[in-house]
C-alpha cells in the first residue's frame, strides 16, 4: 500500500463502528422514551385523569370546589401533590369584585401612572418568528389606558401586566379592595412575595410558560380562559432557542430590536392549535382547561405550564408565593436533563 493511501477495510470498519454507535444510541433513547411515556400514562391514571381529545392531545379537568378549603386541606390535597384547584367564589367577598368597573377606576385613579405593555398583535413575551419578543412598555395615566380599552384600534394592544408586584408599587390606592387569602398564606407558611394587577384587551395572550412560584390567580371582572399542563409533560412540550428582542413603534410602524442578550429557550408549540405534524410528541401530553369568572380563583402550582386568554377589559389579581425548592424541583430538573440527553443523542 502506497504512502497516503487509505485502507478500504479500515474505512469500512470505522463506518460500521459509527453506525453501531448511532444504532445503540437510538435504541437507548427509545427505551428512555418508553419510560417517559409510562410516566405520563401513570400521571393520568393516578391523579390527572384525561382521555384523548379530538386533536389527539389528552384532555382532563381541573378539580373545582364551591368554597375555600381549610389551610390543612389545601396543603394536603393540592400544595403537597402539586395539583391545581379552582375555587368558585373564592374571592367573591372582595370589595373589588363589586366595585372595580372601568368607570370606578377612572374616577378613583384618573391621573395615576401605570406601566402598560403595548404590542401590535397581543403577543407579549412570546415567540415571533425566530425571536422572543417582549412588549414596548409605556407609562400613561389610568384614564389614558382606559381610553385605549374602550376604543381599541387595530395594530395596538394594551395590557397592564407588569409583574413586579405592580398592585402594591403602582396602584396602592386599590389595596383596600383586595385581601390576602389566609388559608393560602397559612398553607404556604409565608405572606405573598408579590401581588400583581392585570387588565387588558381581549386580544392580549399570555403564551405558554411555567413559573417558579405558587400562584393564586383571582378574577375580579370579566373572564379568563386558562390552559394548564403538568410538569410531567415536559418531555412532550417542544422548546426552541430564540433571540430576545423588544417591540418598538415609531411613526405608527412597528419593528423589533434585539436586546443583545443570549438566546432564550421558549415553548415552540401553540397549545390552542398544536401542529402535531411538526411536533408529533406533543400528542402524548395532557391539557387541563378552566374558565374563571368574577370572584373565582385558581391555585396554579409551581412548574405547571399555563397559557391564558381573556375577555375585553378583564381584571385579575394574583398572589405569587416563592415555591419550595424541594424534591419536586429536583425531579423536574432530572426530567429536563433526560429530555436534553435524548434530544442530543438523536
Amino acid at each position: 500500500m502506497e504512502v497516503g493511501e487509505v485502507d478500504e477495510s479500515t474505512v469500512v470498519e470505522e463506518a460500521l463502528e459509527e453506525a453501531t454507535v448511532v444504532q445503540e444510541a437510538m435504541e437507548e433513547s427509545t427505551v428512555v422514551q418508553e419510560a417517559l411515556l409510562e410516566l405520563s400514562r401513570e400521571a393520568r391514571e393516578l391523579y390527572l385523569g384525561g382521555l384523548p381529545g379530538p386533536g389527539g392531545v389528552h384532555q382532563a379537568r381541573v378539580q373545582e370546589v364551591s368554597s375555600p378549603p381549610s389551610a390543612l386541606q389545601f396543603l394536603r390535597r393540592h400544595v403537597s401533590p402539586n395539583l391545581p384547584l379552582v375555587v368558585r367564589g373564592g374571592c367573591a367577598h372582595w370589595p373589588a369584585v363589586a366595585s372595580w368597573s372601568p368607570a370606578a377606576l377612572r374616577a378613583a385613579l384618573p391621573a395615576t401612572q401605570v406601566t402598560v405593555a403595548v404590542t401590535p398583535t397581543g403577543l407579549a413575551d412570546a415567540a415571533v418568528g425566530e425571536q422572543f419578543v417582549m412588549p414596548e412598555e409605556r407609562r400613561m395615566t389610568m384614564a389614558a389606558f382606559l381610553d385605549q380599552l374602550e376604543e381599541p384600534v387595530e395594530g395596538e394592544v394594551y395590557y397592564v401586566q407588569r409583574q413586579n408586584s405592580n398592585l402594591t408599587e403602582e396602584l396602592g390606592e386599590l389595596l383596600g379592595d383586595v385581601t390576602e387569602l389566609p388559608w393560602a398564606s397559612e398553607a404556604f407558611d409565608r405572606p405573598p412575595d408579590a401581588t400583581n394587577f392585570w387588565m387588558g384587551d381581549e386580544r392580549a395572550v399570555t403564551s405558554m410558560h411555567k413559573d417558579p412560584y405558587e400562584n393564586i390567580y383571582c378574577v375580579v371582572r370579566g373572564h379568563k380562559d386558562i390552559l394548564l399542563q403538568p410538569p410531567t409533560d415536559l418531555p412532550w412540550i417542544p422548546y426552541r432557542e430564540l433571540t430576545p428582542a423588544v417591540y418598538k413603534q415609531e411613526g405608527g410602524v412597528w419593528s423589533t430590536s434585539p436586546t443583545g442578550d443570549p438566546p432564550l429557550p421558549w415553548v415552540a408549540v401553540d397549545p390552542l392549535r398544536p401542529d402535531l405534524a411538526t411536533f408529533p410528541l406533543y400528542s402524548n401530553s395532557t391539557q387541563l382547561r378552566c374558565r374563571l369568572g368574577p370572584g373565582d380563583l385558581l391555585y396554579l402550582p409551581s412548574l405547571w405550564f399555563h397559557h391564558l386568554t381573556q375577555s375585553q377589559g378583564c381584571i385579575a389579581v394574583n398572589f405569587w408565593y416563592d415555591m419550595e425548592f424541594d424534591v419536586k424541583y429536583n425531579y423536574f430538573n432530572l426530567l429536563n436533563n433526560i429530555k436534553k440527553t435524548i434530544s442530543n443523542r438523536l
